[in-house]
């Protein structure tokens, strides 16, 4: 009985200690598009380079290089609650920006990927 005691209440612990955490959502873009016209007070976070942005950018997006998402990122987005869409061109830094994004404490991270997938309005 004591054994059977333990054993619960080890797994009850290590379940409690376990280091799984938020993830982000990779999205399509219809789905973002879909969840961001329904939405208020989100953020949209292009991570793709100054260079690209002035190029072509989905409107309201906000540019911020992956190389300096964890640096300047409180400034766009301070409340680690709020909705963070996040692109680039073709999916692999939005990837990597969204992963950064869930270590730093953001619940909700939606990643859809690159631009060239954006069929909708762009500036």
């Amino acid at each position: 009985m004591k054994r059977n005691l333990l054993i619960l209440t080890m797994v009850l612990f290590l379940g409690a200690c376990s280091t799984t955490g938020a993830k982000s959502m990779k999205i399509s873009a219809q789905d973002a598009k879909t969840k961001m016209d329904a939405s208020m007070g989100f953020v949209l976070l292009d991570v793709r380079t100054p260079e690209e942005f002035n190029d072509e950018r989905i409107p309201g997006a906000i540019n911020l290089p992956l190389d300096e998402i964890e640096e300047k990122v409180e400034s766009v987005a301070s409340d680690l609650n709020q909705e963070i869409y996040v692109y680039c061109r073709s999916g692999n830094r939005s990837a990597q920006a969204a992963k950064i994004l869930v270590e730093l404490g953001y619940t909700k991270v939606y990643d859809f990927g690159g631009i060239i997938d954006w069929p909708y309005e762009t500036e």
